[in-house]
């Protein structure tokens, strides 16, 4: 087992999306001879578009090609990974409330995609020992910090039980779980990175920050689910896809590593600090219904990355700042990933939630005295009431 160096040949499926589009972009940027084929189905997360500075870049272009399908075809597969020497597997159908929404895709994608990939590098893994290919190919699993389950104290570490809590984060689970079988049962070269809770340029706008970005630019409702104190560790997405390259090159086969993000915070407390950012106010946020089973808080121990020699270098503030900025110079991206279904998705989503918040968010006393302020006061809970508060 040989881990890619410079000038390898790299398989990255969904790689037109978030966090696979951000490591095709930086893992060409450095024009170190490696080569890339993106592999993606092109479903509302993938953006073809996000790939545009790479085609733009005539070396980086002459290192790159795209196949629009699906992991889940062996026929589109097996040819993709017979001329890789490492095949990096971002593709999932990535929002919770989707999969509450309508799991079937999710674990198409999660499970049975997942199951495909591994069955292919199978193949090239039993055909380098008889000189069919130089050396056998590395599977990496991208995975989430969601397969631990909603965390009350402390850190999750790598050898914990997994407890899903989601259609998304089951499918994960079941992925990287199968993964790490096929490590076991037949010698494959596997690594799996938990991701924490990743953010930046080029995010789809369903997500929160996204989300609430491009709402408040144009002054509508943000709807914050509860009482907006869900805590997650926000991880800015280059130093996730750097995280991700760095296990590639330099991890254990058959280990996990959680790559934990730079900050721990509510969700609360960045929706302020978005709305300071953007000179807008809190009378625009919403406490609406919660989403079924939310967890409560995700935190993970990043010891065994940081063993490897893998840092985090860019502060929660300045991924914020940066990633509005990105946002506000690139309306034409974020008007075009919110148009076709995505009307109809916001509706079913987010309708009766803000029809029932409004009635009391426009009579809240505590909502009243916080417009126009930058930060979140400390005295509202959810549905806008004034809050009880401990001795």
């Amino acid at each position: 087992m040989s881990a890619p160096g410079p000038a390898s040949r790299l398989l990255i499926t969904g790689g037109a999306g978030f966090i696979g589009s951000c490591y095709v972009r930086d893992v060409l940027a450095r024009r170190d001879g490696t080569r890339i084929t993106v592999l993606d189905k092109l479903t509302y997360a993938g953006n073809r578009a996000n790939l545009a500075p790479v085609e733009a870049d005539s070396e980086q272009a002459a290192r790159f090609s795209f196949v629009r399908g699906d992991i889940a075809d062996p026929e589109v597969v097996g040819p993709l990974v017979a001329e890789a020497d490492a095949v990096v597997n971002f593709a999932a159908e990535s929002h919770v409330d989707r999969s509450i929404l309508d799991p079937t895709a999710f674990l198409r994608t999660g499970v049975d995609g997942v199951h495909v990939l591994l069955e292919a590098v199978r193949r090239e893994t039993e055909r380098a020992p008889a000189g069919g290919r130089r050396a056998e190919p590395r599977f990496l699993q991208v995975s989430t910090d969601e397969v631990y389950g909603s965390v009350a104290a402390g850190f999750s570490r790598e050898g914990d039980p997994l407890a899903p809590r989601s259609p998304y984060a089951a499918a994960k689970a079941a992925g990287e779980l199968l993964a790490r079988s096929y490590h076991v049962t037949y010698g494959l070269d596997v690594v799996i990175t938990r991701g924490a809770n990743t953010y930046g340029p080029y995010h789809h706008p369903e997500k929160l920050i996204p989300l609430f970005v491009t709402n408040a630019l144009d002054d509508r409702a943000l709807p914050l689910y509860g009482d907006g104190m869900q805590v997650r560790d926000w991880l800015y997405v280059a130093d996730h896809a750097g995280a991700i390259d760095h296990v590639l090159r330099r991890g254990n086969a058959g280990e996990v590593y959680n790559v934990p993000g730079a900050a721990e915070l509510p969700n609360r407390d960045v929706v302020a600090q978005l709305l300071a950012r953007l000179g807008k106010p809190w009378s625009l946020v919403r406490f609406v219904e919660d989403r079924p089973g939310h967890d409560r808080r995700y935190a993970m121990d990043g010891a065994k990355l940081a063993s490897l020699g893998w840092t985090n270098q860019v502060a929660f503030a300045d991924g914020l700042a940066a990633t509005i900025d990105w946002f506000r110079a690139n309306e034409a991206w974020w008007r075009a990933a919110r148009s076709g279904e995505w009307d109809a998705y916001y509706d079913r989503q987010y309708a009766g939630r803000l029809a029932s918040a409004d009635a009391v968010a426009e009579v809240s006393p505590g909502a009243q005295a916080a417009a126009g302020a930058e930060a979140v006061p400390a005295d509202v809970a959810p549905g806008g009431q004034p809050a009880e508060t401990e001795a």
